[in-house]
């Protein structure tokens, strides 16, 4: 136990696990602060349209790749990091260390874009419309006890759906980049490995930076198409920790901030965000793994 913590705690792995929260809440502020503009009464981007939404999670997950992605690798999803590490692509040490940061990045990033908002939730009288600045909600909830077996059934599918496409997408765009090829078979036909060739040859990393510089800039569009093609029926997550943090935070916050409209926070429905994520995010890591590594 003492060599788990030696090796997990290291300054190297604790300014990764820092980055992994500031990447989080920078996509949790940037992606439900575009819900909030949206969905909140009074603000000047109230019932701009579901477009403002898809752009806004596309650049909230763009941002912080294209920021952080060289230091931490950018995961800001449990979903990623279970998938990596069942698959043997990320050491399960350091797995908690990831998950906790992620956690804590999704509830400050929440906490930061409620101080901001504050006074657009006390005028907001639609519960829905509150709850949805913090997490997902099934578009087939009618608050009635018979939508709630649909409206698990169809976020289940939808759920599971997007993120695969998420995962299997962002593995495809950071090892299939343009001229990985290459890289792949040079590190052949030097009997090295890619990571030995790049350290060997300085100018490696300038010609692939670009490359993965764009990928990175394809994943943000990815995750824009994926909210505006299929976020039409649960939000949606695609990521555990971007729908259970701000949950939690509905929960916790008082009427006094968010206003005598706030709601309940429909636990009954929060499983469904977090598992169904975090098995496509395995599925799919082992998928990929399976056909090109």
């Amino acid at each position: 136990m003492n060599e788990f913590f030696k090796e997990a705690l290291t300054h190297e792995w604790l300014v990764k696990y820092a980055t992994e929260v500031i990447a989080t809440a920078l996509m949790v502020l940037i992606g439900n602060g575009s819900v909030a503009n949206v969905e909140l009464k009074g603000t000047k981007g109230h019932k701009s349209g579901w477009l403002v939404i898809g752009f806004g999670y596309g650049f909230a997950v763009m941002l912080p790749a294209l920021m952080f992605g060289t230091v931490s690798g950018n995961h800001i999803n449990p979903a990623f990091t279970l998938g990596l590490a069942v698959s043997g692509l990320f050491k399960w040490t350091y797995v908690p260390g990831y998950l906790i940061a992620q956690m804590l990045g999704a509830m400050l990033g929440q906490g930061i874009l409620v101080m901001g908002h504050a006074a657009y939730y006390q005028k907001t009288e639609d519960p829905n419309a509150i709850l949805g600045s913090f997490s997902t909600i099934s578009a087939l909830d009618d608050g009635t006890e018979e939508s709630r077996r649909p409206s698990t059934i169809n976020g289940f599918i939808n759920e599971f759906i997007g993120t695969f496409v998420l995962i299997f997408g962002a593995l495809a765009l950071t090892h299939n980049y343009f001229g990985s090829e290459a890289l792949k078979d040079a590190a052949q036909q030097t009997g090295m490995t890619v990571d030995a060739l790049t350290q060997q040859s300085p100018q490696i990393p300038l010609m692939t930076g670009g490359a993965l510089g764009a990928a990175h800039l394809g994943l943000g569009f990815l995750v824009a198409a994926l909210v505006i093609s299929l976020g039409g029926p649960t939000g949606p997550a695609l990521n555990p920790v971007r729908d259970l943090g701000p949950r939690l935070l509905h929960h916790l916050l008082p009427e006094t901030v968010l206003g005598e409209h706030k709601g309940d926070s429909k636990w009954w429905y929060a499983w469904v965000p977090v598992v169904a994520p975090i098995i496509a995010g395995i599925i799919a890591a082992a998928a990929f793994k399976a056909l090109y590594m």
